[in-house]
């Protein structure tokens, strides 16, 4: 071997799709392109299986992934069928099990934008149904955090209940789908390891200062502070901001209200 040659000429290699994702792609391009119009049932998982030369597994999950994003739905002892045609389903982001870091930072600025909006509306929308609702599951994680216990059920929960705060039932829902997306991505922060590294405590320290100014109404302070939660829940995840100066502002600006429970 030449002692020329070093590893510095070499390019890290990207990984490869995991074979599930690779099997949901190739069901909902074979659904687009024998055109079925939703209500037709797809073949079973064992012709699936068949088909692709993987497991029943792969196929479940497969279909799984089909399900959250509105492309298909299943009835229990029935099977399979489709629910929407390809393009005219839920809103999906990337679903790669090893996307690109461009993708996760912009899906981390979709999520900022979104829920700092929620926020701002929830504020100046607020009811006592409505905070009643944040702050039951505000109280979940607190019992979470304090018993060393998983709580990213309970943060999915906070993320909806704020959206539904905001009076837009579009925004309701498109955050029930998102809170979908992320709740595997909040995991690590509610394990044992996320507690004892001080994630968890972070994160409803977070919580905490979204609620007291959506309380309070001050839209720009809950929008500020959502803004905040959203840039250290990227960094808690490793993900690189693009726009690093923005965040640390809203950092910064948040700061400032304190962080009342």
């Amino acid at each position: 071997m030449s002692d020329k040659l070093t590893t510095s000429s070499l390019r890290p290699l990207n990984r490869p799709p995991r074979l599930s994702d690779t099997v949901s792609r190739e069901i909902e391009a074979w659904i687009g392109e024998l055109g079925l119009v939703p209500g037709t049932q797809l073949p079973t998982e064992k012709l699936l299986c068949e088909r692709f030369g993987v497991s029943r597994a792969v196929v479940r999950e497969a279909i799984s992934r089909l399900k959250a994003e509105g492309c298909v739905e299943t009835r229990q002892g029935l099977g399979a069928f489709v629910a929407a045609a390809p393009g005219e389903s839920s809103f999906r982001l990337v679903r790669e099990s090893a996307p690109a870091d461009e993708d996760v930072a912009d899906t981390f600025e979709l999520r900022t934008m979104v829920e700092s909006g929620a926020a701002e509306l929830a504020a100046q929308r607020r009811t006592p149904e409505s905070l009643s609702r944040i702050a039951a599951a505000l109280d979940e994680m607190e019992r979470a955090l304090q018993r060393g216990e998983g709580g990213a059920s309970a943060d999915d929960a906070f993320h909806v209940a704020v959206a539904a705060a905001s009076g837009n039932r579009q925004l309701e829902r498109f955050l029930t789908y998102m809170g979908r997306q992320f709740s595997a991505s909040r995991l690590p922060t509610w394990s044992e390891e996320g507690h004892r590294a001080g994630r968890a405590a972070n994160a409803q320290a977070e919580h905490r200062r979204i609620f007291a100014a959506i309380k309070l109404g001050d839209a720009q302070a809950a929008g500020e502070a959502a803004r905040a939660h959203l840039g250290a829940a990227a960094c808690r995840l490793g993900v690189v901001a693009r726009h690093e100066n923005r965040i640390e502002s809203a950092f910064n600006r948040a700061g400032k209200h304190g962080e009342t429970a």
